[in-house]
């Protein structure tokens, strides 16, 4: 049965994002994100896997794109994934996170930069660029969650 997973790039007042590396994404660079958990909305999840994997808290978020992943060779164990990924503010200049024990670095990165950089997840660099994309047409905001 498919796993729906949120996921939330964090983008900082200056328009880094920051990603994370994790084990569990072969050590490339990927965004923050977990499961839905029964009888949790879509919104909260997001808030609570932000919280959990870097002590940020968020506020709003903006929808992104579907994504789905079945049986994906980036991910280290064999799942059905459908991704709702979203963009979300955060305050400050590239704040610091609590990292979990699911990420043992983080980075603050131009997006141009982190998608030239070779080190960016597959699945993380298409939604990465449909950030870039919604953003040059001035439609990154269209979809706001949180409301």
């Amino acid at each position: 049965m498919p796993e729906v997973v949120v996921s939330a790039l964090l983008v900082d007042e200056e328009g880094k994002v920051m990603l994370i590396r994790s084990h569990k994404w072969k050590n490339m660079y990927v965004v923050v994100g977990g499961h839905v958990e029964e009888g949790e909305s879509v919104f909260e999840a997001l808030k609570r896997e932000v919280k959990e994997e870097t002590g940020f808290e968020i506020s709003e978020a903006y929808f992104l794109c579907p994504q789905e992943l079945i049986h994906g060779e980036g991910f280290h164990k064999k799942k059905h994934f459908i991704f709702l990924d979203f963009w979300a503010p955060v305050k400050g200049k590239q704040p610091k996170p609590k990292l979990n024990e699911e990420a043992h670095e983080f980075a603050w990165l131009d997006p141009e930069e982190a998608l030239n950089s070779g080190e960016v997840e597959p699945y993380t660099a298409k939604a990465l660029r449909r950030y870039l994309e919604l953003k040059a047409a001035g439609k990154e905001k269209d979809v706001r969650f949180g409301c």
